[in-house]
């Protein structure tokens, strides 16, 4: 079992960082408003399988289309078609670490909404270092232009969008299963990003050559489909705090792969920003950290 662990958190690990630069590659085919609706329209194809192969129900009662729609706005929709657009104009490795500000949304939307996640001096050192290092990237790459400029906010603005939807779902759903909320919320969600697309971009710049195909396959089956399954598989069997490792781990894993295949340069101050906000995130989680220390995990057999 701990194999099985340790095994599933590399996969996850190193396929979410690998993601950033899958998405940059397919923009090269595929312009991206529509490289996100076709990415989950393969997933969507892949969890309906799953769904059928475990006959699970697909609820559609008043508060689950309701969850289904604010998952398609906050999560599947509008959040990924900032983050391809982004990508346009910034680094992959870039992108990955100004998403990596997710577990502070999280923490701060938390203690405002769920009574039982309340902020302490952890989260709030963490948080104020997260903070410090975004504004470090963006005053080391105000030279980029303002299309780099907008391509930061646009990361930003869809994680503060993901985190949202993250708190809405820890507030409201109570049974809906994992792959039937995801299944749910991305059926609207395409819906979405192909509204996005037909209205800003033209079907005519979409190239399926080898990139774009490959591109997209990965991101749907291995980026979407098997790390979704593999973390919730890990929330049943570990604490959620060794899971929060991940946001360590995925932009430290797509700083190096932009580096090694798209010849990335970074700034000695986004470097510094990045450190910022890693070193904020393993901070944020330092009663967990401390708590786990105190005693020895107990792995289930």
């Amino acid at each position: 079992m701990k194999t099985k662990i340790a095994l599933g958190f590399t996969v996850i690990s190193v396929i979410w960082g690998s993601t950033w630069l899958a998405i940059k590659v397919g923009l090269d085919s595929v312009p991206p408003f529509y490289g996100a609706a076709i990415r989950f329209t393969v997933a969507l194809v892949v969890l309906a399988l799953l769904i059928l192969a475990r006959r699970e129900s697909v609820p559609l009662t008043r508060q689950a289309i309701w969850l289904y729609v604010s998952l398609a706005f906050l999560s599947f929709g509008v959040p990924y078609a900032l983050v391809y657009w982004s990508e346009q104009y910034i680094a992959s490795g870039l992108a990955s670490v100004l998403f990596s500000a997710f577990p502070f949304v999280v923490a701060v939307e938390s203690h405002l909404f769920l009574p039982d996640e309340r902020l302490n001096v952890f989260k709030i050192t963490g948080i104020s270092l997260g903070f410090i290092g975004v504004l470090t990237i963006f005053w080391s790459d105000i030279s980029m232009g303002m299309s780099g400029v907008w391509g930061m906010i646009a990361v930003l603005l869809s994680t503060l969008l993901q985190g949202t939807s993250l708190v809405i779902v820890k507030r409201v759903n109570k049974s809906i299963s994992p792959t039937v909320l995801s299944f749910g919320g991305m059926a609207f969600g395409v819906v979405v990003l192909y509204a996005i697309a037909l209205t800003f971009e033209d079907f005519s710049r979409v190239s399926l050559d080898t990139r774009g195909v490959l591109s997209i396959l990965y991101l749907a089956t291995f980026g979407t489909v098997v790390t979704f399954v593999i973390y919730y598989w890990l929330l049943k069997h570990v604490e959620a705090v060794y899971l929060s490792l991940v946001s360590f781990v995925t932009p430290v894993l797509a700083l190096i792969l932009g580096a090694l295949f798209l010849d990335e340069i970074f700034s000695s101050r986004a470097i510094l920003g990045a450190g910022f906000i890693l070193l904020g995130i393993i901070i944020s989680n330092g009663r967990d950290f401390l708590n786990l220390i105190k005693r020895t995990p107990q792995v289930p057999s």
